[in-house]
């Protein structure tokens, strides 16, 4: 039988089948494969690559510099300005008014008229000299002292004569180691509290009587005084009499040498403290007495002081020398603190001393006797809340009554700038400006970004001002179907609508079982393995990174130290203007 014969171009089953796997198993033309990032393909960059391709010019960069300059020159004026002048005008703005001799409403001042005389109490100024810091170089404690000067001539000028007082009593310790300075040292220190004060002919021309008492850091207590009459002498001759009195409206104020009262009885300088006493008791009983005194009446101990009080409770500490006079004392004998109330028969008593606030009520044969103990006016002497007192003394009182005379004076406690915090806030705001001028992103804070972040955070309270969604029901996931019963009657009846669920592509392979899916990529790839270089390579690479690394932490501190001197040279100017209008100008 004859082999049939096929055709020329016909191919056999075999090669047909070959060239269709070879067809079904090759990429397509048209398909390629994502190419990966150039990172995988080589861990080296290439040379030109460079970090300012992907950041900001440098011109832009020291534009977002200059601006975080001018935002902290700003914040240094404002932090200055404060605590350099505004502060020291809030006692007198805000803080402090004259008490009124009846309740008034909130915010009232008394005003210019002849019903009050308004009385400014000041004490403890205390000015340094060497017998502050004996260890301390000379250098230093000049600029100690000027900074407390200024301090307290700051507070004299800014918050104490703009409530524009009629009288101002000084309650003793004008200085530091009075009894231990020379005649030379004793007219520096006079020289300084004129300064600050402003104590010379230009007080006298404002019609501004002023009072002084003695303090113990002024004349020293009775083992000083009564053996060295010079100390007494060049006291008197600057501030006239130890023990004397004074009228003000109808209200008579006794000022006693506290420091003599306990001493030696028989010595000439305490029986004539006492012989004063005696004489102004004999006086007019119908007018209303305070009582001045530099050391405080005697109080049990632990006694408390009132809400003004800061720092601790200091109770009685009384040393005696042989020869019986007063070597140290913190508070008048209570002895002598009961002579004093049943001689004067007090309605207020003034003292200081203790550098910081104290209230207390005394018993007293004419009935209870409160006692105001003022606070140092110096930054300097142990009280981070240094204080003056205001006193409104009824000028028109009458009547020999108690309550009435009790009525005829009203004090107020006023405090002055927190110095020590001031000068913390200072070190705390140059530490964040250097912080922020080296740790500022070169491309700046988008603050944008924040907002839109905090936006987004309380865009979900805004339903509350809003009534709420609205709340979501069944009937939104379904529609409804009219339908005709036999009688004719038409009804609604609910069908839930089905919602497609949206399935992947690759996912119909799985789900499709009994066909054939073809993929564009049937053949599978692997990536190129990464680039595998010899350690010198990359030790050169870290080295590299390194020095890269230095340089830009270098960049950064001498752009931070010329920013720095920017600020410096604005503010200090600043600065120096504020102390020289405060210590050089006449007010």
């Amino acid at each position: 039988m004859k082999r049939p014969s096929f055709p020329p171009s016909r191919k056999s089953l075999s090669s047909q089948t070959h060239e269709l796997r070879a067809e079904l198993c090759s990429t397509p033309t048209d398909f390629h494969y994502p190419t990966p990032p150039p990172a995988l393909h080589n861990r080296i960059p290439p040379a030109n690559y460079s970090l300012r391709s992907s950041g900001r010019s440098p011109e832009r960069k020291m534009k977002q510099y200059h601006k975080l300059t001018a935002v902290l020159c700003l914040v240094w004026m404002a932090t200055i300005l404060y605590g350099e002048m505004l502060a020291f005008w809030m006692p007198s703005l805000f803080s402090c008014s004259w008490p009124d001799r009846s309740p008034s409403p909130i915010g009232r001042k008394v005003s210019a008229n002849d019903d009050y005389v308004r009385i400014a109490v000041l004490t403890d100024p205390q000015l340094m000299d060497r017998t502050s810091h004996p260890t301390l170089p000379k250098s230093l404690l000049g600029v100690a002292q000027f900074y407390t000067d200024i301090y307290m001539r700051r507070a004299f000028f800014a918050s104490v004569l703009p409530m524009k007082p009629h009288v101002i009593l000084f309650l003793g310790d004008y200085f530091d180691g009075g009894p231990e300075l020379s005649d030379a040292e004793w007219q520096d220190s006079m020289h300084r509290l004129k300064h600050v004060f402003d104590l010379d002919a230009k007080t006298r021309d404002r019609n501004v009587p002023v009072f002084f008492i003695p303090g113990n850091h002024d004349i020293g207590y009775s083992s000083i005084n009564s053996h060295n009459s010079e100390v007494v002498r060049r006291y008197e001759k600057e501030f006239g009499s130890r023990n004397f009195w004074f009228a003000i409206g109808k209200v008579e104020f006794i000022a006693v040498d506290a420091q003599t009262l306990d001493g030696n009885a028989i010595s000439d300088i305490t029986s004539s403290a006492w012989k004063f006493v005696k004489n102004v008791s004999e006086g007019n009983d119908l007018m209303p007495k305070i009582l001045l005194t530099h050391i405080p009446l005697y109080r049990p101990d632990n006694t408390y002081c009132g809400p003004h009080r800061k720092s601790p409770i200091i109770n009685q500490r009384f040393v005696r020398t042989r020869d019986r006079e007063i070597w140290y004392q913190n508070y008048v004998t209570e002895e002598s603190s009961n002579k004093l109330l049943d001689l004067i028969k007090p309605v207020l008593v003034l003292s200081g001393h203790d550098h910081d606030q104290c209230t207390v009520l005394h018993d007293s044969k004419s009935g209870p006797v409160r006692e105001h103990t003022v606070g140092t006016i110096s930054w300097q002497q142990g009280n981070l809340y240094p204080s003056f007192m205001l006193l409104s003394v009824a000028d028109n009182s009458t009547g020999p009554s108690f309550s009435i005379t009790e009525e005829a004076v009203k004090a107020h406690l006023c405090f002055l700038p927190i110095q020590t915090h001031i000068y913390i806030w200072y070190i705390v705001l140059f530490n964040l400006t250097i912080l922020a001028l080296l740790l500022w992103p070169m491309k700046g804070v988008n603050f944008e970004k924040y907002l839109n972040f905090i936006a987004a955070c309380l865009r979900p309270y805004s339903i509350l001002f809003k009534g709420g969604p609205k709340e979501k029901t069944d009937d939104e996931n379904c529609e409804y179907e009219m339908v005709w019963d036999a009688e004719g009657s038409m009804h609604l009846v609910k069908k839930a609508i089905l919602i497609p669920t949206s399935v992947p592509a690759d996912d119909y392979a799985v789900m499709e079982r009994g066909n054939a899916v073809m993929r564009p990529a049937a053949k599978t790839t692997t990536p190129p393995p990464e680039a595998e270089f010899p350690p010198e390579v990359d030790s050169k690479s870290s080295a590299r990174n390194s020095r890269s690394k230095t340089k830009i932490a270098v960049q950064r501190v001498v752009r931070a130290t010329r920013m720095v001197m920017v600020i410096a040279a604005v503010n200090g100017s600043l600065y120096m203007m504020l102390l020289f209008k405060d210590t050089s100008i006449d007010q």
